[in-house]
């Protein structure tokens, strides 16, 4: 994967929160939801569409669906287009293939730019120069935020509004929204409320999917006793360390104290943040519970903490890892068979309720032009989203995305989860946060939470650096 919904941290506003947060509360159903994840069935690629005519008539293909193109788009020969985004691998490969159809329909040439994290500053640095891209994807609201504080972002235009209403939840449209203004089209999402477990693993020792976190302990310890270390944490790469504490900090404080610490309304040494990192101790505290120990585990980035987990036949090096649903993509690279060999079950329950944490990247137009609107146009339609739905490892929260376009019952069950939750997600906390403390490797909490990794008993030192960190960071904005 390869940063598939790492959602990297751009810089943010101080006061920039995420849309709706103090409406929408999780609702009952939206805990079912993330609950109703489970595991059938193994892993099959799927290519995609076929030849066609769109509604103008132009030559192209039908959309993959097998029912039409869903969406009309303009003829652009000899316009050209540079999309810009972090990803690479697999997901950048597959994301070329929805470029290539958009090629097909429209005559536009589209080149993408492989970008720099965090991107921000690599668009910066473009602009800079005079040669911005035209669209780029920008994985965090805030990100969103800084384009059109700098004036960078342009607004979408009638065509894209138009398939965003139709397509995509209030809560969606609103998060790629700025002043109320629409610039942001989501065009992929994450459900980072999942660990990963090698069945074969589970089977041998006996251990069970658990419920809750005290559950997800005594299975950890049942794991152990079998003789494999029970997690695989990519503690290098410190968003996975962050994403670790949202979901437990979303379960056990609830989204009122969730929406708070995000907009740094309480400060990180609140005793809600205590109660979080001392849960989390739990199981980093245990050095025998983390493939490597601590010292292994910041040694590790996250595609190597998923290959580990479901390597080395019955004796991998460790039963289970953290992460969202991208993670299919890295199990991809292992023999491993999605359903059978690699399965799932959502981030268990720590206080009342299941967490239900996200992610996402969202579409910006920097050059306004009529084939950067009609690119817009195109991620926001099922059209685009279907394409790399079939290719795997791509989360939409697209509604009209066909749920058969998922390339098996895991990531089936996954999206139907997310249309289902409708508003009621949370979106990824630090990804809200300034990028000096939310995005930056080595600085702010990434390294504040790799350096508890080290030594989780410190818990009060740790919330003061955290909260010392943050109260800098927020309070100039950056």
């Amino acid at each position: 994967m390869d940063r598939a919904l790492r959602t990297h941290r751009s810089p943010n506003h101080s006061t920039h929160r995420s849309p709706r947060a103090a409406q929408n509360r999780r609702s009952p159903r939206a805990a079912q939801a993330a609950a109703a994840v489970f595991v059938v069935g193994a892993l099959a690629l799927t290519a995609c569409g076929g030849g066609g005519k769109d509604k103008n008539g132009n030559d192209g293909t039908s959309s993959p669906s097998g029912s039409g193109d869903t969406v009309t788009l303009p003829k652009l020969d000899g316009a050209s287009l540079e999309v810009a985004a972090v990803w690479t691998g697999d997901e950048q490969k597959n994301f070329k293939k929805v470029l290539a159809e958009f090629e097909k329909r429209t005559g536009a040439k589209v080149t993408f730019v492989a970008a720099q994290d965090p991107i921000i500053n690599f668009l910066g640095s473009k602009i800079a120069g005079g040669q911005p891209p035209d669209v780029a994807l920008l994985p965090q609201p805030g990100a969103i935020k800084q384009a059109v504080d700098k004036k960078w972002a342009k607004p979408l235009g009638p065509e894209a509004l138009a398939e965003l209403a139709k397509n995509y939840s209030q809560g969606w449209q609103d998060i790629g929204k700025v002043g109320g203004k629409q610039y942001g089209v989501y065009y992929k999402a994450a459900n980072k409320s999942l660990i990963w477990y090698n069945a074969k693993v589970f089977e041998n020792a006996g251990a069970k999917e658990p419920g809750t976190w005290q559950d997800l302990l005594t299975t950890a310890q049942t794991v152990y006793d079998s003789g494999v270390t029970p997690f695989s944490v990519g503690g290098a790469d410190g968003w996975t360390l962050t994403d670790w504490f949202e979901n437990v900090y979303l379960s056990q404080a609830g989204p009122e104290k969730y929406d708070q610490l995000s907009q740094h309304k309480i400060k990180w040494t609140d005793p809600s943040v205590k109660q979080a990192l001392t849960t989390l101790a739990g199981i980093w505290g245990k050095k025998n519970y983390i493939a490597g120990g601590a010292k292994g585990a910041l040694q590790t980035e996250f595609p190597g903490s998923v290959t580990q987990t479901f390597t080395g036949g019955d004796q991998p090096k460790a039963g289970m890892v953290f992460e969202g649903d991208f993670a299919q993509v890295n199990i991809g690279e292992t023999k491993a068979q999605v359903g059978t060999d690699a399965k799932v079950f959502p981030f268990p329950a720590v206080g009342g309720t299941a967490p239900v944490v996200s992610g996402g990247d969202a579409a910006v137009i920097l050059k306004d032009s009529k084939a950067a609107q009609a690119l817009a146009t195109f991620l926001a339609s099922p059209d685009a989203a279907t394409i790399q739905a079939k290719l795997g490892g791509y989360l939409s929260p697209n509604k009209n995305v066909p749920n058969s376009a998922y390339p098996n019952p895991v990531q089936q069950k996954i999206a139907k989860s997310l249309i289902a939750s409708g508003d009621d997600f949370r979106f990824d906390m630090s990804d809200q946060a300034p990028q000096a403390f939310g995005g930056t490797p080595g600085k702010g909490e990434w390294k504040d939470l790799q350096d508890f990794l080290k030594n989780p008993t410190d818990v009060a030192g740790t919330q003061a650096t955290l909260e010392k960190d943050a109260a800098a960071a927020y309070g100039s904005g950056s």
